[in-house]
């Protein structure tokens, strides 16, 4: 088990060192105000209306970094941070969460392929871990320990799908909402640089959690397979 702890302690650092880079990137680059002085949530609205995207809704949700577009009903959520301000940084994720609603709206292969996976990852992330726990305490020498590890490692195997066909949606919505900022000339070119970089940290938070996800798959994979022999 000590494997297991190093492995998590290992996969916990790295993703606090980015998660933190990130927050710091956000502040840095909120403070470079946009000249066009269009807040978050106008400079989202006006991607979905370039895009002719008019059944999508733009509205402000608690917390910071909590934004994200739900093809549920359809909302482009953005946080208290980005809605009403009027900085880099605001512009890059609202421009990059409106690159999720095009992608709805464009059916973008991966983006579906996701949206699929969402009912199962719910249920691999409550019971993949306890099925393979409770297969080793069972011995995965016998039979019915062996299987029920198995079982958890499947559904383990699922949610690692998952994380990984998740980088190309994210980084697709980043390189829609970076090309439309450009294209548009929404932001000036000190501006443009900041919501590249900010975006970038964004998407290297995912490619954490996907390589994590991996991680923890291989390990589990090898002491389940190992301990059969």
């Amino acid at each position: 088990m000590m494997g297991f702890y190093i492995l998590v302690g290992l996969i916990s650092l790295i993703s606090m060192v980015v998660s933190n880079q990130l927050k710091s990137k956000f502040k840095k680059y909120s403070k470079i105000q946009l000249r066009n002085g269009m807040s978050g949530a106008e400079i989202a609205e006006k991607m979905l209306a370039d895009n002719g995207i008019f059944d999508v809704k733009v509205i402000s949700t608690p917390g910071m970094l909590t934004d994200h577009y739900n093809p549920q009903n359809k909302t482009v959520n953005l946080s208290e941070g980005v809605y009403n301000q009027r900085n880099a940084a605001a512009a890059a994720v609202a421009a990059h969460e409106v690159g999720h609603a095009v992608q709805h709206a464009t059916a973008y292969s991966y983006l579906k392929m996701r949206s699929q996976l969402v009912p199962v990852v719910s249920v691999s992330s409550k019971f993949s871990q306890w099925l393979v726990f409770g297969g080793l305490i069972l011995g995965v020498a016998s039979g019915l320990g062996f299987y029920v590890a198995v079982a958890g490692l499947v559904l383990m195997a699922m949610a690692t799908l998952f994380s990984f066909i998740t980088l190309p949606v994210e980084y697709d919505a980043s390189n829609r909402a970076l090309a439309w900022l450009k294209n548009k000339n929404i932001v000036s070119r000190e501006e443009y640089s900041g919501s590249e970089d900010a975006l970038k940290w964004a998407a290297r938070t995912y490619l954490v959690a996907a390589l994590g996800s991996l991680a923890m798959l291989i390990y589990w994979g090898l002491q389940i397979l190992g301990n059969r022999d």
